[in-house]
């Protein structure tokens, strides 16, 4: 059985920094395409940050310059490592792995406020 699960979400002040998880069992990430997607209340998702399985990065204009993805092959796990957060990045954070067919996650809730 295939699981992917995100970890690492929060409440955070606004100027502070979260790094999520997401860690897959049942596949082994290598091959797949890895990305980091959110959903704020109201609001459609949207790709926060992607990574292929070798190692290129692509990130959304809204987050580039504070949000890194990264991945470790043998954790079988990926990383966004998110700097200098603000409120309109509270959301609810999504893994998602793809190659011939996709997983998500669950979620992770990101709140950012004072």
């Amino acid at each position: 059985q295939v699981q992917v699960v995100e970890s690492g979400g929060g409440l955070v002040q606004p100027g502070g920094s979260l790094r999520l998880s997401c860690a897959a069992s049942g596949i082994s990430l290598n091959r797949y395409i890895m990305g980091w997607y959110r959903q704020a209340p109201g609001k459609q998702r949207e790709m926060v940050a992607t990574i292929t399985s070798s190692g290129g990065t692509n990130h959304a204009d809204s987050v580039k310059g504070r949000f890194t993805i990264s991945r470790d092959n043998a954790k079988n796990t990926v990383y966004l490592q998110m700097n200098s957060l603000k409120p309109e990045d509270t959301a609810v954070y999504y893994c998602k792995a793809r190659w011939l067919t996709e997983f998500w996650g669950q979620g992770t809730q990101v709140t950012v406020s004072s």
